[in-house]
């Protein structure tokens, strides 16, 4: 742990940093103070604003996220939430689309593992050591051994909805949703309580643009790959 003894826990917040000397704005000063992004994690794009859309997945409370979408997706978060200190776990039945990406992860370093369906070893998850399990098990994924817990968030991608989509979308506290027919986006209107202006936008959007959202919240996020994303992963696309 850095700091030593300073390094004090803060009971799920981090650690206490360095005491320095209060830094004090006026209250008219305020309004020139303006932050890029509201929290802590991964960037995972712009939105209509063109303002950054951050995706905090590590977390001292259990995190389920469900993703309807492309593997390019996937992959891309995957890849930031490593570059954030996380280590990521991979249940997928295709591990050689998979190959390529744990190996280029971490400059060396096993920060990316990749496990057959079902045989997802417990991941001993801490604040310094967090977790994302990402789920690429298919359009009928098996209840996974490995569940959300502190500071182990766990993303299930699924191609197209599903079956076992309702209750994966019930169970997530977000829910991502790219490209999708007009007959899935009446269905996952239903479910996530979207206005019908956004379920009329889900069969329509680009490659790379994913609505997140909640029953009560939702945002349109532009993924923009780096180059070095686009050199191991491709350009964004839904289909694989």
């Amino acid at each position: 742990m850095r700091g030593g003894a300073r390094g004090r826990a803060r009971g799920g917040f981090g650690l206490v940093g360095p005491r320095r000397e209060r830094h004090v704005l006026s209250a008219s000063d305020l309004e020139a103070l303006a932050l890029p992004v509201g929290d802590d994690g991964v960037v995972i794009g712009v939105d209509a604003e063109g303002r950054p859309s951050v995706l905090g997945v590590n977390r001292p409370t259990p995190y389920e996220i469900t993703l309807i979408g492309g593997l390019w997706t996937a992959q891309v978060l995957a890849l930031r939430a490593a570059a954030t200190g996380a280590r990521v776990a991979v249940e997928t039945g295709r591990g050689p689309v998979w190959s390529a990406l744990a190996q280029a992860a971490g400059g060396g370093q096993p920060c990316v593992t990749l496990h057959d369906v079902g045989r997802v070893p417990p991941q001993g998850a801490s604040a310094g050591s967090p977790v994302l399990v990402v789920r690429d098990c298919g359009m009928r994924p098996p209840r996974g051994r490995v569940v959300a817990g502190p500071w182990q968030s766990v993303l299930t991608l699924l191609p197209y909805l599903s079956p076992t989509a309702p209750r994966l979308l019930r169970g997530a506290a977000l829910a991502g949703v790219q490209r999708v027919s007009p007959d899935e986006a009446e269905q996952i209107g239903r479910l996530m309580r979207l206005p019908q202006g956004a379920v009329g936008s889900l069969p329509t959007l680009g490659d790379g643009v994913t609505l997140w959202c909640t029953t009560r919240d939702r945002r349109f996020v532009l993924t923009q790959p780096t180059d070095t994303e686009t050199a191991l992963l491709g350009p964004p696309r839904r289909i694989d």
